[in-house]
């Protein structure tokens, strides 16, 4: 069955999804499929039903909403213009690999490798996250635990 998905708390791994046949239905973070780990209200919805809950829960469609704060171009444009000091990483709450990169960006230009490298890294970020679709951005970086490329 498709539906929509209509609150999702990542707190306690719970939401409520709407059913096309005008159902609601429960479901939890276990019933996620396709690696996500979370998915935001107004997420489109493919599922299996058992009971009054979800089960087998599919993303087929990604629409960023409201709740959706994280923005692909605004950590893209954060990584491109002051990537040196790992402010897309703070956007992006990957404070540990923000503070390597701004400890690298200030303090690694007295080796000048680390500075470097650091902006090396900074540039690649801004063109994958670019290059990504929404739902694959959301995914990786917001929803998921990637914190490196």
């Amino acid at each position: 069955m498709r539906g929509k998905v209509l609150t999702y708390n990542d707190n306690d791994g719970a939401g409520v999804i709407s059913g096309d046949d005008g159902q609601r239905y429960g479901f939890t973070r276990n019933a996620l499929q396709a690696g996500f780990k979370t998915v935001v209200a107004g997420a489109d919805v493919d599922f299996q039903i058992a009971g009054a809950q979800a089960i087998d829960v599919y993303v087929t469609a990604y629409t960023p909403g409201l709740s959706d704060t994280k923005n692909r171009i605004a950590a893209a444009l954060l990584a491109w213009f002051l990537g040196w000091l790992g402010i897309h990483k703070f956007y992006l709450h990957r404070n540990n690999a923000g503070l390597v990169m701004l400890l690298c960006g200030t303090v690694g230009w007295l080796l000048i490798l680390p500075g470097m490298a650091i902006c090396v890294i900074a540039l690649i970020e801004a063109i994958i996250y670019l290059t990504k679709s929404d739902q694959q951005f959301y995914q990786d970086y917001v929803a998921g635990d990637r914190a490196w490329f």
